[in-house]
């Protein structure tokens, strides 16, 4: 059975990947249909609005929405068009896989997933100055919140996902050894959760420092890695950057109703309509979102495409250390599909 989700092209060099990654989908065979929105720069335009009700009302009918990436236009009151759609429907697990897809790379076979909680910890913004000495901005104060129900729901998410993927182990990443109240609950909720688990996950906590670390010493040593928002919001690039960059690099943003399927980098003004984008994080987001509705097929087909497609520079994008363009490489990709 088809299904509808809402579409959203994006800023800059957004519309060029979506209709890339759109053309992808068509011809891995998704059996999806497309109710296309507007937001950001776009959305201003059309609808006075970076995030007009429309397109809210969209993903709420719909339920899934693949979106390319969004410039915040300023002074609209947003501080992120992103964290304000994962706020209105409370998408609270972002999902982040890393996966080896360029040959010769600084690693090989890597295949990791971060699994990051998205509403919490210092990202909530209550954040104020204070005054001193006559200066109202003397110093500023940023209240990190994490919550017994948000800890637990996202660990949850981490071990769950790890089962129904047939992963082996999470790791829970933390600095409760400094911050005892707010990381000392994220871990001892993490703990509670994983005794759920014990015989078919493994589970073990490190302190984030040591993570970083690690992921770059030897990052075949972790598989799931779950923790609250800004650590996550780090590591996640980080993990992207042990693979090939941003470009590389799919993410999905979970809750209970809703689901955003989104590409990672911003939307590089820069080198809008030139043709020379890579469309890979989004059609890999794509893949994402095909797998969460029950399309695995065309998602395993578009995965294998691309990493066939990226095998040989010549079909590689400039970003990934090719000379290939936004339209050479989607007909490589397309020619790969199987």
């Amino acid at each position: 059975m088809g299904k509808t989700i809402t579409v959203i092209p994006g800023d800059g060099i957004g519309p060029e990947v979506t209709s890339a990654t759109l053309e992808i989908l068509g011809a891995a065979g998704a059996d999806l249909d497309y109710d296309e929105q507007v937001a950001g720069l776009a959305g201003l335009e059309v609808h006075k609005n970076p995030l007009p009700e429309t397109t809210l009302e969209s993903i709420r009918r719909n339920g899934v929405c693949l979106k390319g990436p969004l410039t915040t236009p300023v002074g609209t009151g947003f501080r992120s068009i992103n964290v304000a759609i994962r706020k209105e429907f409370d998408l609270y697990a972002n999902v982040r896989p890393a996966l080896s897809m360029i040959p010769g790379g600084r690693y090989e076979d890597v295949d990791l997933v971060l699994i990051r909680e998205n509403t919490e910890g210092l990202y909530v913004g209550v954040e104020h100055y204070i005054g001193l000495g006559g200066d109202p901005r003397a110093a500023a104060e940023s209240v990190m919140i994490i919550t017994r129900f948000g800890a637990e729901r996202i660990v949850r998410y981490a071990f769950d996902y790890a089962r129904t993927n047939g992963r082996k182990k999470v790791t829970l990443a933390h600095k409760a050894n400094i911050l005892k109240y707010t990381q000392g609950l994220f871990l001892d909720v993490g703990r509670e959760v994983a005794k759920e688990y014990e015989g078919q996950i493994e589970f073990e906590d490190r302190i984030i420092d040591a993570t970083a670390m690690q992921l770059v010493v030897d990052p075949h040593q972790f598989d799931v890695l779950v923790m609250e928002n800004m650590f996550g919001d780090i590591l996640s690039d980080l993990m992207a950057g042990l693979v090939g960059g941003l470009g590389l690099a799919p993410a999905g943003n979970i809750g209970k109703d809703a689901s955003m399927f989104e590409a990672v980098h911003g939307s590089a003004p820069d080198i809008a309509g030139q043709g020379v984008a890579n469309p890979s994080s989004l059609a890999l987001s794509a893949a994402m979102l095909l797998d969460h509705i029950g399309q695995a097929e065309p998602a395993t087909r578009i995965r294998n495409a691309i990493r066939k497609t990226l095998q040989t520079p010549e079909t590689r994008t400039r970003d990934a250390g090719g000379t290939a363009g936004t339209a050479e490489y989607t007909r490589a990709v397309l020619a790969n599909l199987e």
